[in-house]
């Protein structure tokens, strides 16, 4: 026997027994990290849903808004939400998502309000994320409504008490998810996985018999056999 093979196998031995032991604890507490704290929870938790719920406290003017959105937003989105270069445009697009190449702005296809306070909170001004106060925002969100003719008093003032009165223009063209209706859905009975089709698969015709094989692409002075000549 080698002197070598000892030594192996007590070491297989341990490894073994060390994956056991890991097994054997699997879902035991390793003392890694810690609970969040409610604060930091509060710090993620800043989704908005269209009713309004998770709308923080806080209120902002149209005038306001343009003022922010001139310092901070113009400069890739346009002075009129019109876009700059290939950044995203904000205004405008009316009756165009029928087009060839529609513009899907939020006066002409976001459906709920919400989903523009909630990015514009989280993710803008681009490179500063997070930067703006909750009064900022509500500024902000007014101003884009304001730019889309969704609201057109420029004294306006939008709010936590009268945010999910405002209904933005194509709101009534989304739908619920009803997929689940649907029969694919709706059948819950376990999938066929063998023997499923009694007959089998015949080949009722060859390539070369349809003769839409080309044998002589390429050729100039020859049409590819069964092409248009």
């Amino acid at each position: 026997m080698s002197k070598f093979r000892k030594p192996l196998l007590i070491i297989g031995l341990s490894v073994l027994a060390s994956a056991a032991t890991a097994l054997a604890g699997d879902g035991e507490h390793f003392k890694l990290g810690r609970v969040a704290t409610p604060d930091e929870l509060l710090a993620w938790d800043i989704d908005v849903r269209p009713d309004g719920l998770g709308l923080p406290d806080g209120r902002g003017t149209v005038a306001h808004g343009m003022e922010i959105f001139d310092e901070n937003c113009a400069s890739c989105h346009g002075d009129f939400g019109e876009a700059v270069g290939r950044w995203p445009v904000l205004a405008g697009g009316k009756g165009t998502l029928q087009a060839d190449r529609p513009e899907k702005t939020i006066g002409s296809y976001w459906p709920y309000l919400s989903t523009v306070f909630d990015y514009v909170r989280r993710a803008m001004p681009f490179g500063n994320a997070r930067s703006l106060s909750d009064d900022d925002v509500y500024a902000l969100t007014a101003y884009l409504l304001y730019l889309n003719d969704v609201v057109t008093d420029d004294e306006f003032e939008l709010s936590k008490e009268n945010f999910a009165d405002i209904k933005l223009p194509n709101e009534v063209n989304f739908t619920d998810d009803d997929r689940t209706k649907e029969p694919f859905y709706a059948d819950k009975s376990e999938p066929c996985m063998e023997n499923c089709k009694p007959d089998k698969a015949t080949i009722k015709a060859h390539a070369a018999i349809l003769d839409v094989t080309p044998e002589d692409a390429g050729e100039d002075d020859q049409p590819a056999s069964g092409g248009i000549e």
